[in-house]
């Protein structure tokens, strides 16, 4: 693998065309579930791809995220996007603390290649220059996710963003101080 160039996507450059390289498909055979007070490892197989209409709203999550203020940076291998990251512009949190990283992903044949990991700290780096004291992660529930994320110093959210939870009930709500 050539060496990942990590750059700052402009609103522009969000589309479709952008994503052709980009295989989103994840095979999940285990996912956290909360019971109780704890998050217990539970058999759910199924396999996690995006269709069309999923790209055309992700496109347009993407593109207002920049419109806004936040920041999406991709990460490019000989020209083609591996991994993105979004970061969006609002405080969130009672203190106005959080910043939402809204997506991180990486392209399925780059996993486990330390994309993931430089783009979280781009995330968190950007995150800090806006003000914030912690990222905020509405987690996909599959365990792979889980164990990025508890590697990556992340925690449970003490705060709870109620429209991420209500939206994704599976996901895991985390948070990690910068």
């Amino acid at each position: 693998m050539n060496n990942p160039v990590f750059r700052t996507l402009e609103e522009g450059e969000i589309c479709r065309e952008l994503f052709l390289n980009f295989h989103r498909r994840q095979k999940v055979v285990t996912c956290l579930r909360k019971e109780g007070d704890c998050w217990v490892e539970k058999e759910a197989p199924f396999i996690d791809d995006w269709s069309e209409s999923d790209y055309a709203y992700l496109i347009d999550c993407l593109r207002r995220t920049v419109r806004t203020g936040g920041a999406v940076f991709g990460a490019f291998v000989g020209e083609k996007l591996k991994g993105f990251v979004s970061v969006e512009s609002t405080p969130l949190g009672k203190r106005g603390s959080y910043r939402d990283m809204t997506s991180l992903h990486v392209s399925e044949e780059l996993r486990r290649s330390g994309i993931g990991s430089q783009l979280f700290l781009l995330a968190k780096t950007w995150a800090r220059s806006q003000g914030a004291e912690k990222l905020y992660i509405s987690s996909h529930s599959a365990s792979e996710s889980q164990a990025f994320y508890k590697a990556m110093g992340c925690t449970d959210a003490e705060e709870i963003n109620e429209e991420h939870a209500q939206k994704e009930p599976c996901d895991r709500q985390l948070e990690c101080l910068l």
